[in-house]
Order: C-alpha cells, then structure tokens, then sequence
C-alpha cells in the first residue's frame, strides 16, 4: 500500500490495534466474505463504498468517485482502488467482522487496519 493511500485511511478511518482485532472474528474465505460484506454499503463520515460480489468496488468518498477491483486469494481480500485523480496498487488485507462493523488490515494483517460501519 503506498504511503498516500495509508495517509488516505488513516484521515479517514480511526486506527485500532491488534489487541481488538481478538474482538472481531476473523473472515478466513471468500464464500463467507460474499455472504456477510459483499454488496452490503460500507460506511464511515463522508463515505459509503461497496464491495460488489463479482470483484467490483464502488463509491463516493468526500465528494470524489471510488472504484477498484478486488479478488480473495490465499484467506485476503485483495484490491487496487482509485479515488477522485490517485490510484493504489494491489494490496491483500485481512478482514474482521464485528456485529455491524467490517476491519480490513492491510499487508496481509501487519498494516494499518480501517473500520467501516456495514449497513
């Protein structure tokens, strides 16, 4: 992940530790992920994405286009995004499901991580 799209996140999204990580159960497979977060709106203050089930990413974030593709190899959800004029490379992120909140931890669960509300 480069370091402007962690700047991205970070401004966006509060950062949480691993520590509550063990609060959130861990999504280990693609079926799963389609079935609990995958065409479902994913939100935080000033954006509303969503992971569509065929590997496409959509949204609007502070005013600007969000959109990417995504695929899950190997247990991580993998995704290239671009917003408003800037793109980012391919990253794969672990995944954490809470009661109505989704955890994505970039570098394969050793990066940042970003909460979003599930709607």
């Amino acid at each position: 992940m480069t370091r402007l799209l962690l700047l991205i996140w970070i401004a966006l999204f509060p950062a949480y530790g691993a520590g509550q990580a063990n609060q959130m159960v861990r999504i280990n497979d693609a079926k799963e992920f389609r079935e609990q977060v995958a065409g479902r709106d994913l939100t935080r203050t000033g954006i509303t994405m969503r992971v569509e089930p065929g590997g496409v990413l959509t949204g609007r974030a502070f005013g600007g286009r969000v959109t990417g593709r995504w695929t899950w190899e190997s247990g991580y959800f993998c995704r290239e995004m671009r917003w408003g004029g800037r793109s980012w490379d391919w990253n794969c992120q672990a995944v954490f499901l809470g009661a109505d909140t989704v955890r994505f931890i970039a570098d394969r669960g050793k990066g940042d991580s970003a909460d979003l509300s599930l709607k």
